[in-house]
């Protein structure tokens, strides 16, 4: 989740004003640029348990990981809750979730060697003082050993409001905010048209991605049941404003479509000079209205404000001014920059997209809704047509794969951005997911000690 920033006081007066707002995003292809988040658990070395804020917890990493020129901290009410980069790292921040799980925003990039290379160095410098601390840091998509009431909450106000509301729609909102991690890349898209084909796409096939990039199977010390807990846990969030609506595969749907499903999801809050005011269950096209009087006297609605309640969207693709990713879990520093190329091979090329869209337009929407629900417990075997979803997924890796070599962006030493699909390529062809890896390691070598996930997964 995001942290606050410089908020636009231009007065949100029209549907059209907010759609053209969002497609201010639209750039030509030469200017596109990847940006690669993930989040991470923080856990002690003595007991794999998690860290609090304070004292030698995540305050002091955020502390450590704060440089002059290049890092600088994000406070909220005088604590510090994220850092905004600077000089090169202007395009990066780095935010806390709500448990206090680390997660980058990287910066924006041209190719998959400097996503990697970028990754590579933000844990090498949270490295040594995570270890100073006696502390590690751990990609997964949920929580291993952890209930919630032992997970801890950080001091950001957002969240306190989140914390009281989510209960009310839905039963696993704190799960979601305190024991799940993902990565997600963020992608361009150059018009209204080609924003819808690369959401109708992406969406469709986030589910696979769900099931390609399994990497949670336990919950409280235990097998869960499913090999993403991470996408079990968002069945049951708030269906209002996550998931894959249907609206977004509607012929017509575009900018101004978006606007008008997104007046009508619940708001969270309003941010006015640092202060999160709760306005939890309202619509944000009653705000606009001028509907807000009691609530909020003298406040009239901004395109700052419209800004923050896009990122409380929680779809599996999220519109913002390019697309964002969200359907996989956490996981190993190659299969995270797997997941950056795996939907930059697909969505960047144009006759990689085609191939997508028509692999995609071989089932109507609700086959992949359905598929939505079945993968979070069976992942790649979730049965699909006449096979599984391991076939489809072999097939969407290697569309993903003539994309990247389309793309033809070449490192240091003359290797194109195909490598770094590398990972993926044994498991669509029967190998064993991150989750199954960690359930086979639970089943011998863990002799059933779940917490060894931490320190064997960490960065």
């Amino acid at each position: 989740m995001s942290n606050p920033g410089d908020a636009d006081g231009t007065c949100a007066a029209s549907v059209q004003q907010l759609a053209d707002h969002i497609a201010a995003g639209c750039k030509p292809p030469a200017e596109y640029r990847i940006g690669t988040e993930h989040e991470k658990f923080g856990f002690l070395q003595s007991d794999a348990r998690p860290p609090a804020y304070e004292p030698g917890g995540i305050r002091a990493v955020l502390d450590g990981l704060t440089v002059p020129d290049a890092w600088e901290p994000i406070l909220d009410r005088g604590n510090p809750i994220g850092l905004k980069g600077l000089g090169t790292n202007r395009t990066a921040s780095v935010s806390l979730e709500p448990a206090g799980q680390l997660e980058l925003s990287g910066g924006l990039v041209e190719t998959l060697h400097e996503a990697e290379a970028e990754l590579t160095a933000h844990f090498d410098a949270l490295r040594p003082i995570s270890e100073a601390l006696g502390l590690g840091f751990a990609p997964l998509g949920h929580h291993p050993t952890m209930s919630r009431a032992e997970m801890p909450w950080m001091p950001k106000s957002r969240y306190a409001i989140m914390r009281r509301y989510m209960p009310l729609v839905g039963t696993m909102g704190h799960d979601m905010m305190l024991r799940t991690c993902t990565v997600q890349v963020n992608l361009d898209y150059s018009s209204e048209s080609d924003m819808a084909q690369k959401l109708r796409v992406s969406l469709a096939l986030q589910p696979v991605a769900t099931a390609l990039f399994a990497n949670s199977p336990f919950v409280e010390g235990q097998p869960s049941g499913y090999l993403s807990s991470r996408a079990h846990v968002w069945t049951d969030v708030d269906n209002q404003r996550s998931g894959m609506p249907p609206v977004m595969f509607e012929e017509g749907f575009g900018f101004e479509r978006y606007v008008e499903w997104l007046l009508d999801v619940p708001m969270y809050f309003v941010l006015r000079d640092g202060t999160y005011h709760d306005v939890a269950g309202q619509s944000f096209r009653r705000y606009m209205d001028g509907d807000f009087g009691n609530l909020l006297p003298g406040f009239v609605a901004t395109v700052g404000d419209f800004e923050d309640h896009m990122t409380t969207a929680f779809t599996d693709v999220r519109v913002k001014r390019f697309l964002e990713m969200r359907g996989s879990d956490a996981g190993s520093p190659a299969m995270m920059i797997a997941q950056s190329a795996l939907w930059t091979g697909i969505l960047y090329d144009p006759a990689a997209l085609a191939a997508a869209e028509s692999l995609v337009r071989r089932a109507p929407w609700s086959d992949y809704a359905a598929l939505r629900a079945a993968v979070p417990r069976q992942a790649l075997g979730a049965p699909w047509q006449h096979g599984t979803v391991r076939d489809l997924a072999r097939e969407m890796v290697g569309i993903a794969s003539d994309g990247l070599r389309a793309r033809a962006r070449l490192d240091a030493n003359g290797h194109d951005e195909r490598h770094h699909l590398a990972p993926l390529l044994p498991i669509v062809d029967g190998a064993p997911t991150q989750a199954e890896h960690w359930l086979h390691r639970y089943e011998t070598a863990w002799h059933g000690d779940a917490s060894k996930m931490l320190r064997e997964g960490a960065i």
